[in-house]
């Protein structure tokens, strides 16, 4: 949850109250007409279920409010669970990266829309939220929000806005809350961050000099406190030099597997340092086939930028640029306090543990921004805190005849861990199929396949 600036414990509240009632309303089948249904989305194939989307004020004062799109499950909406989609970013949106790009029911291709096979509203509905303002089509009239906003990524603000709803529950039972899953999450600054070094040196990013002087010399967790804190030492600027040259800027850090865009970094004026988003080459990833060919292409990522700066999609969705000229797939207008990242969320999620709220952290493999090791050794590291026993050893899932990737469970599944084989920071998007699978266990409270299918 995006605190202090964006959400006051108040207001994170009544965002959530008010989501929920929208999503409530409408699988009541009360909807008929409402100003938020979407008819018919531009070029968008014929499907059975329905979709909304508008605007949640947040605060009258400053005229902020948040974009949402809710989709219902495709079959009975009624009997199936919700689900809030958040992506982090920091600032990225969750409307072009989660809901058309990851596991929404739609895809752009040119000019239409095609069916997404693996969309996750096959087990839930699902809303999508545009967070924090500043972000795709959410917005603030007053200018001065956007400076220095705090967005600390879905590896905080999903947890504390978790933690948030137990507190009120604690008064007046009002969420049904179940669980929640956190992917490739930043939990622990030191941790998730330094696992870095050893991700690149295991997969022969870097070498086996320049692994020690990362790890003994200047770690990642420091070289990023510098360089935020504007004290950057000359020490650390040659280790990250050293490090930049090794990586290579023609490597995608979200996907090493990938190829990135060639031209895109190609026409880049200068490298950016490895923990900035590095834009050209982050959005290739989207652009490249599941199929993992190989072969980058920037053809995706542009359609669903067009798709959403199209007047007629922004009618259809109710949707409105304030203080913008054009929707964007991660925002341009918001200064963030990116140092808030070092406040620790791995308390709040074994705070939640505790409350009865089961946990999944789940890391695509294939990333190195974030890497499965970082989260493996945190949830594991948790587990023995809390004296939580391990009741499905570290072991293979399956997704249909070929592995899945990797998982492990403690206390009887309140708190498990998973990786998905072959996905990316944005695992829905490479490896949508896996994904679906985790996501139906996840949701049924199962186990991931043990066998064959």
């Amino acid at each position: 949850m995006p605190s202090p600036v964006c959400f006051t414990r108040p207001l994170a509240l009544a965002l959530v109250l008010q989501l929920v009632l929208v999503a409530a309303v409408c699988r009541l089948g009360s909807c008929d007409g409402p100003a938020d249904r979407i008819r018919r989305l531009p070029g968008q194939p014929e499907v059975s279920f329905e979709q909304y989307s508008g605007y949640i004020g947040v605060d009258d004062k400053s005229k902020r409010a948040l974009f949402y799109y809710f989709v219902e499950a495709e079959a009975d909406p009624a009997t199936k669970p919700l689900v809030l989609w958040l992506n982090g970013g920091p600032g990225c949106s969750s409307l072009g990266v989660g809901a058309f790009s990851e596991n929404g029911p739609f895809r752009p291709s040119g000019q239409v829309l095609v069916k997404n096979e693996y969309s996750w509203n096959k087990e839930a509905n699902v809303i999508y939220l545009e967070t924090p303002a500043g972000v795709g089509y959410s917005y603030s009239a007053d200018a001065a929000y956007y400076q220095g906003v705090s967005d600390k990524m879905t590896g905080h603000y999903i947890p504390q806005l978790a933690e948030v709803m137990v507190e009120f529950n604690k008064k007046d039972r009002i969420f049904n809350l179940k669980g929640i899953a956190l992917g490739n999450p930043v939990l622990e600054f030191t941790t998730d961050f330094n696992s870095r070094a050893e991700y690149f040196w295991s997969h022969g990013l870097i070498s086996d000099a320049t692994y020690r002087v990362f790890t003994s010399v200047c770690n990642y967790s420091r070289y990023v406190s510098e360089y935020y804190g504007g004290s950057l030492s000359p020490l650390c600027a040659r280790v990250m030099n050293q490090v930049t040259r090794e990586t290579s800027r023609f490597v995608d850090k979200y996907d090493v597997t990938l190829d990135v865009c060639l031209s895109s970094v190609l026409s880049q004026s200068k490298i950016l340092t490895p923990h900035v988003h590095n834009a050209d080459v982050f959005f290739c990833a989207f652009a490249t086939s599941s199929s993992r060919s190989g072969r980058a292409s920037t053809s995706a990522w542009r359609t669903t930028v067009r798709y959403l700066n199209r007047k007629d999609v922004q009618a259809a969705m109710h949707a409105r640029l304030v203080g913008v000229d054009k929707w964007a797939v991660c925002s341009s207008v918001l200064e963030y306090e990116l140092l808030n990242l070092q406040i620790p969320t791995i308390n709040v999620v074994g705070s939640l543990v505790k409350s009865g709220i089961r946990v999944l952290v789940y890391s695509g493999d294939q990333d190195s921004v974030i890497p499965l090791t970082g989260s493996r050794t945190l949830v594991q590291n948790l587990a023995h805190d809390m004296g939580l026993k391990t009741t499905t050893p570290y072991r293979v899932w399956f997704e249909g005849q070929q592995v899945g990737g990797w998982t492990q469970v403690y206390g009887e599944g309140a708190l498990s861990f998973a990786t998905i084989r072959g996905a990316s920071h944005e695992a829905p998007f490479s490896q949508p199929e896996r994904s679906l699978v985790l996501f139906r266990a996840f949701l049924q409270g199962q186990p991931l396949p043990e066998t064959f299918s």
